[in-house]
């Protein structure tokens, strides 16, 4: 089977779609609407960097009334099939649909909805790519590494730059991933090896 891959955890909303204001809810297809270079740069890091992607998301009341399941369920199958057309497949989708005041134990950034990969041999090597400070504690909690997008620049993030750096763009996500990697693993492989 392989040595298992690192995993990407992924949010959803304000991470790879547009948090629509001022519902916060994807509850209709004219919401559906990708972040700026989310799709091409998930594609190359699933293409060239070999990470499991997991998306991990809270949807607020998901099920009740006021989000009926129906509603949700049209643009997020939508979203998956728009980015599985570009390769990007996610190896588990885990969505928590309490509210912030049941403090489930599911509920980013607790980690209840991912506590099996705890054992998951890769975990020092994965991260979570997230855009609230929630996700970064999820991050922290989970034991990998906060990657933190935030396309609002005038928004400052209180979290240090050393523990969740933060970043502008899926571009800039996707190079500081590349070279990561690439700093790990610099071997040079030339087809003109032979010396004599």
């Amino acid at each position: 089977m392989g040595m298992s891959k690192p995993i990407l955890f992924l949010d959803r909303d304000g991470t790879i779609i547009v948090e629509p204001k001022p519902s916060l809810q994807v509850d209709s297809y004219d919401k559906l609407d990708f972040i700026s270079g989310a799709i091409s740069a998930l594609a190359k890091i699933r293409r060239e960097l070999g990470f499991d992607l997991v998306l991990v998301s809270n949807q607020d009341g998901l099920g009740t009334d006021s989000f009926p399941i129906d509603q949700f369920e049209g643009p997020h199958n939508l979203m998956l099939r728009i980015l599985g057309n570009e390769g990007i497949e996610f190896r588990e989708i885990l969505i928590d649909s309490s509210l912030p005041d049941q403090n489930a134990p599911t509920r980013k950034p607790r980690i209840g909805l991912v506590e099996k990969y705890l054992m998951h041999p890769r975990l020092k090597d994965s991260y979570m790519i997230g855009d609230r400070q929630t996700d970064m504690q999820f991050a922290e909690n989970l034991g990998v590494r906060g990657l933190m997008l935030d396309t609002n620049s005038k928004r400052e993030s209180i979290w240090p730059s050393e523990s969740a750096p933060t970043f502008s763009s899926w571009f800039e996500i996707y190079s500081y991933l590349a070279n990561k990697d690439r700093v790990v693993c610099r071997k040079r492989v030339t087809s003109e090896t032979t010396v004599d």
